[in-house]
């Protein structure tokens, strides 16, 4: 292992966010004697970004702590285009409007994560539309269509995977990688930017971009990159069986949030706390060191620490004892999610298997049914024997709500509106 000098290069090895570098000695050196202004590119596909994005997002935090400038690039601009990296398929197009609408959204996280303003290491937030859009295409060819070959490009693996798959991979796309290679040259020439950094996915669009910003403008560039997250059971980061971990409260609760850290992996607990928190390590080595029951409580400081980050302190407390009272004391929690239905169908009655997919604990009846069979529904804490008992107003509790269940640890209440 290298022998890093910089405060920035040994968190991120230390804390296993590195992946690849394309050249660590000196970026370290350089890292060791001023200050690094760093970027990383978020398209705006959704309203909110996912825990699959909140690795990148920490290493711009970790990036900002060490005394570095962090700059967070809005891909307004080549969202209208779409990144094949890691795709099977062409992504939807989407209008200028939902995308603006999307960036909106997307905005909000960043806030919470890093310390925006215009002090040498503040982070900045631009847009690359500012730039892509005013390009002239023949201009664009003529000046840095000689700096890229298609026998390169078709080396990279988010060319290749899509041309192994026999998937089509559109000229469209196909110039994404050109065009996130102009970013990191514009972001030089604008704001001295340095260091591209992503995960593991973009090796190959960064290294064009180092390439372009070396070759151009003459300038030293550097490329560094996260590995791709997978739980130990080889399941994806950020997707779970309800849907994506979102991280704006608009699109999951910070109860749910709090929760999907909760139900971390015994195998991934030490790693998920030297990644996605920042207490010290050996207080982690600690945690991730306990055995049998005892492993839960690093979970429950796992979940703290993820979700006061994300959604404040505040949030953070009132999630935790939300879990408290539901699975430890067997009572109704305030923060569980609440879905309201008309009283005349309750009145009327709702199948229980119709209440699973009403909450949102499955995508169809036919789910719902095969949950039903296999003893995973339960109606204000009783299991749910038939797929067509009716869950009715005779259900509501004291406090006017329905408590269901999917399995022991998915929750959520039923409300008469």
């Amino acid at each position: 292992m290298t022998e890093l000098k910089s405060d920035f290069l040994k968190t991120v090895q230390d804390r296993g966010y590195m992946h690849q570098c394309t050249d660590l000695e000196a970026l370290d050196k350089k890292a060791s004697n001023g200050v690094v202004t760093a970027y990383i590119g978020f398209d705006c596909t959704a309203p909110s970004l996912h825990v699959g994005s909140l690795l990148p997002i920490m290493m711009l935090r970790t990036l900002q702590k060490t005394g570095h400038k962090p700059i967070v690039l809005m891909g307004g601009g080549t969202t209208l285009v779409g990144d094949p990296s890691g795709k099977d398929e062409s992504r939807k197009m989407l209008t200028e409007t939902d995308i603006q609408d999307n960036m909106d959204g997307i905005k909000q996280i960043f806030a919470k994560f890093l310390t925006f303003g215009d002090g040498p290491t503040d982070a900045v937030m631009v847009n690359n539309a500012d730039w892509l859009k005013s390009l002239n295409y023949i201009e664009f060819l003529r000046d840095y269509g000689p700096h890229f070959t298609i026998n390169r490009m078709m080396t990279f693996d988010s060319v290749k995977l899509r041309l192994e798959r026999e998937q089509p991979l559109t000229f469209l796309e196909f110039n994404y990688m050109i065009l996130q290679a102009y970013d990191f040259m514009e972001l030089n020439k604008r704001m001295d930017c340095d260091l591209q950094m992503g995960g593991s996915d973009q090796w190959g669009n960064i290294i064009n971009g180092v390439e372009l910003t070396r070759r151009a403008g003459g300038n030293e560039a550097f490329g560094l990159t996260t590995p791709l997250l997978t739980t130990s059971s080889g399941a994806k980061m950020g997707k779970t069986a309800a849907g994506a971990v979102w991280l704006n409260s608009e699109q999951l609760s910070p109860y749910d949030y709090w929760q999907y850290w909760r139900n971390t992996e015994d195998a991934d607990v030490g790693r998920f706390l030297r990644l996605f928190t920042e207490l010290p390590m050996d207080e982690i080595a600690r945690l991730e060191a306990l055995e049998g029951q005892d492993i839960n409580e690093a979970k429950k400081i796992l979940a703290d620490e993820a979700t006061r980050m994300c959604h404040g302190e505040d949030a953070a407390k009132a999630a935790k004892a939300t879990a408290q009272k539901t699975f430890e004391q067997g009572q109704l929690g305030a923060d569980l999610p609440t879905i309201e239905v008309p009283k005349s169908d309750l009145d009327n009655g709702i199948t229980a298997f119709a209440t699973l997919v009403t909450v949102g604990f499955c995508k169809s009846n036919g789910e719902a049914r095969r949950m039903v069979k296999g003893g995973g529904a339960r109606i204000n804490d009783v299991q749910v024997k038939d797929e067509n008992q009716a869950v009715t107003t005779a259900d509501l509790n004291d406090d006017g709500v329905i408590k269901v269940s999917a399995g022991k640890k998915r929750h959520a209440l039923l409300k008469a509106v």
